[in-house]
């Protein structure tokens, strides 16, 4: 149960002083609807300012520096109406020392007689700048009178705001969530908040939302590190919680003799490269160990992750287990099965799959299999662990594109067996600190080379207005048998977004080369991306024009082009997924970026990167600097819980200092009753690990 104090703050927004059931569904725009009901009073509150209006500036006008917030006060002298259509409405105003014009583009003349009547003085907040020699100030966006001052924040924030929502509807409603917020137990040490300057949590709220000038909103301050390290601090507690709970549950040994193993490398095409051998080393370590595994394996695209996970799930079987492997999509799930089955069925292993299309006679088949213990391994999405599965002896789980998945989603698959041990593998390559902060539970093992054969990708970037030349260039290539990939940021045409839909550029190209060209994207049904997909794969079709449904997964080794329109519009981290779908065979391979100039200075530095390297683990490190932690992970688009508060370019130090603090914590206190350890419970339902906080109560 999520303590009561905290009750107010996971209550809605509509709570909130002006936001009516209209404004919930724009707020929930903006910050993003995490519960039922939309977004939560805590969530707006977790809503930082980026930035400050600082109205302390209040010089006469003859002093006033230009292009700078200036508050003046003025007497109002005249008003000039605008006249011809367009033109603005001038009020001319003075004080001691200069004259001032007023400029106002569609405004509503009664408007402005209320807010600035003839002979009356105001105060007028905004920039001054010269036309033709005269100061004016266009659409002041303060107008008050000496009441109105003296409640005007000298110093105001600004939020990210959203479409149909203004920055006072922002303030007013944070403003009031301050109010609802409670007094919180201390969570923190004493001895550390004083040695850290930190003030308490909700003073430290109150202060970033009332800033009291510019340098309020630097990460820096005690208030922003403060709030940091709680996030971190409840993030590495969760994590080490769960990994003590699998250390009490204890394990069971699993080890194989090689026999099925041993067949299946035979099997391959090519020899284990160093660092798979020793990925593998590591994980058969681990499963002979009377501890539970929890092993995260990373690998750059292309690095054959598939083999080593399979490899190990033959260590299971040959132990008289069984194994299963959990991808996000189904698309990935039948790629795992495609790839496996050939090697499985040389080694005599069965292998079977199970998604949510496996209805009736076929569905009964497997899970019968899955119970008497006949099929071997099983591939699947998220029904894996659904309720009516059940195994006969499940020794290891294997989960892929682990940030696609929670922690309960992960435990939930372990639960499936007795003492299950879990391999969770990413192709997406991980910073360091985020392998810290996302897996800081487990143990880590990374594949860094790609097998023997691979050809580097040679990377070009291509402007869109020279379209027409790389459609005659994928003709060329298409005349030689190859097999292109055209990937579009879009599905269908959109009204807001002029960019290429995948629907529109396949009747492009299908207009062109006919046939050859083929249509993918995850607004299809199931059946139609699987026959499009075996078409590609099978040389029926060479070109497939596609969303980034194929981002992940997708091997199809004699495909060595790849075009990606509107570059400019991906992150690193999926350019460098997409790019990985080709270069997968022994032939040369060119990957092409169109982009639509002119570029922002970030989108440049992205596809520069993208034609300096191949190395994942760079590219990671860049895209992290470029992007932040939860769109590098995928967090913002998965509902995983990325940090809100803390940003890791800023208060990475922070992180292995809450870690040690965790492991002390537990170490003292590991059933969370003491003095302290009530207080972290709160901590961790507020930032809602509290998935911990049940494992503990599951013991």
């Amino acid at each position: 149960m999520r303590p009561a104090i905290l009750n107010p703050l996971f209550a809605s927004v509509s709570t909130l002083a002006g936001v009516g059931p209209a404004r919930v569904k724009t707020f929930a725009r903006l910050l993003g609807g995490s519960g039922p009901a939309g977004p939560r009073v805590l969530d707006l509150l977790v809503h930082l300012p980026v930035n400050v209006l600082d109205r302390r500036l209040r010089p006469k006008l003859a002093e006033a520096p230009l292009d700078t917030l200036v508050t003046v006060e003025v007497a109002v002298d005249r008003y000039r109406p605008g006249g011809r259509a367009g033109a603005p409405l001038r009020v001319y105003c003075h004080d001691e020392t200069g004259e001032l014009t007023l400029v106002f583009f569609s405004a509503q003349s009664a408007w402005i007689e209320r807010s600035l009547p003839l002979g009356a003085r105001r105060w007028v907040s905004g920039r001054i700048e010269l036309y033709d020699g005269m100061m004016q100030m266009v659409h002041p966006d303060r107008i008050v009178d000496e009441a109105g001052l003296a409640a005007l924040p000298a110093v105001e924030p600004i939020y990210p705001l959203t479409e149909g929502l203004g920055g006072r509807a922002v303030q007013r409603a944070v403003q009031d969530a301050l109010a609802k917020l409670p007094v919180l137990p201390e969570w923190q040490e004493p001895d550390w908040l004083r040695m850290r300057a930190w003030p308490p949590f909700g003073e430290a709220l109150a202060t970033l939302h009332r800033p009291e000038g510019p340098e309020a909103t630097a990460p820096d301050t005690p208030a922003r590190m403060r709030l940091a390290y709680d996030e971190l601090l409840a993030s590495q507690l969760a994590l080490v919680m769960v990994r003590a709970q699998m250390k009490r549950l204890g394990g069971r040994s699993t080890v194989g003799d090689g026999r099925i193993a041993g067949k299946i490398e035979a099997a391959l095409p090519f020899a284990l490269t160093r660092s798979q051998a020793a990925a593998l080393t590591e994980i058969r370590a681990d499963l002979a160990a009377e501890t539970r595994m929890l092993r995260l394996l990373q690998g750059d695209v292309g690095s054959g992750k598939t083999v080593v996970a399979l490899l190990a799930m033959a260590t299971a079987v040959e132990a008289g287990r069984q194994a299963a492997i959990m991808a996000p999509t189904e698309i990935l799930a039948r790629q795992h099965l495609a790839t496996m089955a050939p090697l499985a069925e040389a080694a005599g292993l069965t292998v079977a799959l199970l998604t949510g299309r496996e209805k009736g006679r076929e569905r009964s088949r497997v899970l019968d299999g899955l119970r008497a213990g006949t099929i071997d391994i099983l591939a699947g999405t998220h029904a894996l662990f659904q309720d009516g599965v059940d195994f006969r002896d499940l020794g290891l789980a294997v989960v892929d594109e682990q940030h696609r998945f929670g922690v309960h989603q992960r435990l939930a698959l372990a639960r499936k067996g007795e003492a299950v041990d879990v391999l969770v593998m990413t192709a997406t390559p991980i910073p360091r600190t985020l392998v810290l902060t996302y897996f800081g539970d487990m143990d880590a093992s990374a594949l860094t080379e790609k097998p023997a054969g691979r050809k580097p990708v040679d990377t070009r970037l291509i402007s869109l207005d020279r379209l027409d030349e790389v459609v005659a260039a994928v003709g060329r290539m298409l005349a030689t048998g190859a097999r292109v990939y055209w990937v579009c940021p879009l599905v269908s045409e959109s009204e807001e977004l002029d960019l290429a839909a995948a629907e529109d550029r396949h009747r492009h190209l299908a207009g062109v080369f006919g046939d050859a060209a083929d249509l993918l994207h995850g607004q299809m049904k199931a059946a139609a991306k699987d026959a499009a997909m075996a078409r590609f794969s099978a040389g029926e079709t060479g070109l497939l024009v596609s969303t980034t449904v194929i981002e992940v997964g997708v091997n199809v080794p004699e495909a060595t082009v790849m075009v990606i329109e509107h570059a400019e519009r991906f992150g690193l981290s999926q350019l460098h997924q997409l790019r990985g779908r080709i270069g997968r065979g022994a032939e040369r391979s060119t990957c092409l970026l169109l982009y639509r100039g002119p570029l922002g200075e970030t989108a440049k530095r992205r596809l520069e990167i993208m034609r300096e390297t191949e190395d994942g683990f760079r590219i990671a490190e860049e895209d992290l600097k470029l992007r932040g932690e939860g769109d590098v992970l995928g967090t913002r688009q998965s509902g995983l819980p990325g940090f809100r508060l803390a940003r890791l370019e800023a208060h990475g130090a922070l992180l292995a200092v809450a870690r040690d603090d965790a492991k002390l914590i537990l170490g003292r206190d590991p059933e969370l009753t003491g003095g302290r350890g009530e207080a972290l419970r709160t901590l961790l339902y507020l930032f809602e690990r509290d998935e911990a906080v049940r494992l503990l109560r599951a013991g």
